[in-house]
């Protein structure tokens, strides 16, 4: 067994090489990187919070946007919404940016991924063959258009509400509903890690749907269902201040899927560099 000493000087290189490392891929992101295109606040889940690549770094490094974010892996819209502690870590971001003297260009909300998939989402499914078989619509319906709806609503209106007090108007809030993804049963890193999965594959071969292609069609229902009804957030009463960012079709569920798509969630570097473009493109626009 190695001494003390020797245990400790082999963690202190470690360390000096993981700084080495980090140092270097800052130092590429310095020189890639464009004058301030001004700042972002963000909230939300692992489309934004995620190892090595995120939507929120890509902004960053690559479209010049200087971003304070509290968005965590794996929480849930009713969590953000209804968490009384991480809206105020969203207040406290908010403020901070004030503070500077800058007022955010845009607050980026992503959520209701983790509301839908995971452990539960087998409940959405009738069996393949049930005479009713496919999507459950009492219970999507249910969980889309009542649960999640009115938790994004709810943070929508706390978010307004914290921006109105601090610089005395809304602040443009940018959402988005996702791409249509392919439950192959691919999680995180081969199924390890912080957040393993899969998330999809579990429930659809519960229920009897064990073919790719009908899981894709289904997936991708439940995905235009969600992207409906955030759709039309922007147009309930005090609520125009919201833009809906539309990703469907961004990445491919074709034969190249994978080049798009890491995982059953979430996409490869490629994919999170094209949906991040289409952030950059619609926060340009406001």
């Amino acid at each position: 067994m190695p001494s003390d000493d020797s245990r400790l000087e082999r963690a202190f290189r470690i360390g000096e090489e993981q700084a080495k490392t980090v140092l270097e891929s800052r130092r590429q992101a310095r020189e890639k990187k464009k004058p301030s295109a001004g700042v972002l606040v963000a909230e939300g889940d692992s489309w934004f919070h995620y190892p090595f690549h995120d939507v929120l770094g890509i902004l960053e490094d690559e479209f010049g946007y200087d971003v304070e974010s509290v968005a965590h892996w794996g929480d849930r819209i009713e969590e953000m919404a209804y968490g009384g502690g991480q809206l105020d870590d969203l207040a406290r971001q908010i403020e901070k940016v004030i503070r500077a003297k800058r007022v955010p260009k845009a607050i980026l909300l992503s959520g209701g991924g983790n509301d839908v998939a995971g452990e539960e989402f087998g409940m959405l499914l009738n069996h393949a063959l049930s005479p009713v078989a496919g999507i459950n619509d009492a219970i999507a319906r249910g969980v889309i258009e009542e649960r999640v709806q009115t938790a994004y609503v709810a943070i929508l209106a706390a978010v307004t509400r914290i921006c109105e007090a601090n610089v005395g108007h809304a602040i443009p809030i940018v959402i988005h509903g996702y791409d249509r993804p392919v439950p192959d049963g691919r999680g995180y890193a081969g199924g390890w890690g912080p957040m393993p999965g899969p998330w999809l594959e579990p429930g659809f071969r519960e229920k009897g749907f064990l073919q790719i292609p009908p899981r894709i069609a289904l997936a991708g229902e439940l995905i235009d269902r969600f992207n409906v009804m955030l759709s039309g957030i922007p147009k309930l009463a005090g609520l125009s201040h919201v833009h809906f960012l539309d990703l469907r079709g961004t990445l491919t569920t074709d034969s190249h899927y994978k080049d798009w798509w890491a995982n059953e969630l979430h996409p490869t570097a490629q994919g999170f560099r094209a949906v991040a473009a289409k952030f950059a493109s619609e926060i340009s626009s406001l």
